[in-house]
């Protein structure tokens, strides 16, 4: 997979799988659906969305079994987490790395543009500034068309 590519969704499933388990953590049923909707999705779902979603496969799932999950994944680099001042953060599970993203403000959908141009951004900023960029965060915000239209 490039870094400019959306990953297919099973081959993500079986990277965190095997990440979780040369660590030795359990395989719950609820934590592999939380894995599955992560590696699937490409709309950056918030926790309480990837919630709603496993407690009509698993009931008894608490809220805090996501975030566990969805910390644990991102300790280990599975997830991308998107923060936001209003405290909606979103997640990646589908590129856990630093990419751009196209961000709703009237809807909150998120999307990944295709910028080829951003490594080299990246390192264009390293080389001028002297610093060692460990990771960066690029978001443009907007009306996607869809609530562009209902104006």
């Amino acid at each position: 997979m490039t870094r400019n590519d959306s990953a297919d969704p099973e081959k993500r499933m079986e990277q965190m799988l095997a990440k979780l388990k040369s660590r030795q953590f359990r395989i719950t049923p609820q934590r592999l659906a939380v894995l599955r909707i992560l590696a699937a999705e490409e709309g950056h779902p918030s926790a309480e969305e990837i919630y709603e979603t496993v407690k009509t496969e698993f009931p008894t799932t608490s809220l805090a079994t996501v975030y566990k999950t969805i910390a644990l994944l991102k300790d280990l680099g599975e997830v991308l987490e998107l923060g936001f001042p209003d405290g909606s953060n979103r997640y990646d599970g589908n590129k856990p790395f630093p990419h751009p993203h196209v961000i709703c403000t009237k809807c909150k959908k998120i999307m990944d543009p295709p910028l080829v141009s951003l490594d080299a951004l990246r390192d264009e900023i390293g080389r001028q500034t002297g610093y060692r960029i460990l990771h960066h965060r690029l978001d443009f915000f907007g009306l996607c068309p869809t609530c562009r239209e209902a104006e």
